[in-house]
């Protein structure tokens, strides 16, 4: 059964982190200054690991699959109605860009984390209203 304290948890912590990054972060010092750096990436990471958090707690629950990684719980998602494909889509780059951040798979590029700060935030506003929508 779904928890709905558990589910509004994480996607208040979700809201939390994307208010904290439109209010305190300053992506235009990603390049030059570390603490900047980390404080973005670290707070981005807790949003996105909300968001895979709840999204695999609701395809546990309502039994919609098996994903063979993060950024299947997406797709389980969309499939079910929880979210439209364009938020699957980039839900599911997020997922893999956590991944970058989490394991360091990668180099992070700052370019990149500046332009999910400025352009994406309102994604994971959009995927926590469709998951309250259907709760």
């Amino acid at each position: 059964m779904t928890d709905p304290e558990l589910i509004a948890k994480k996607l208040a912590a979700i809201e939390t982190a994307v208010e904290q990054l439109r209010t305190l972060a300053q992506p235009e010092n990603l390049s030059h200054d570390i603490r900047e750096q980390r404080f973005i990436e670290h707070t981005l990471q807790i949003a996105i690991q909300a968001a895979l958090d709840t999204a695999s707690h609701i395809v546990s629950d309502r039994r919609l699959g098996e994903p063979e990684s993060n950024r299947g719980l997406f797709e389980l998602l969309r499939r079910d109605g929880w979210i439209d494909e364009d938020l699957h889509r980039t839900l599911s780059e997020m997922a893999g860009f956590r991944n970058v951040l989490v394991h360091g798979y990668a180099e992070v590029d700052v370019e990149i984390v500046r332009y999910v700060v400025e352009h994406r935030l309102d994604d994971l506003v959009r995927y926590v209203g469709s998951v309250r929508k259907r709760l």
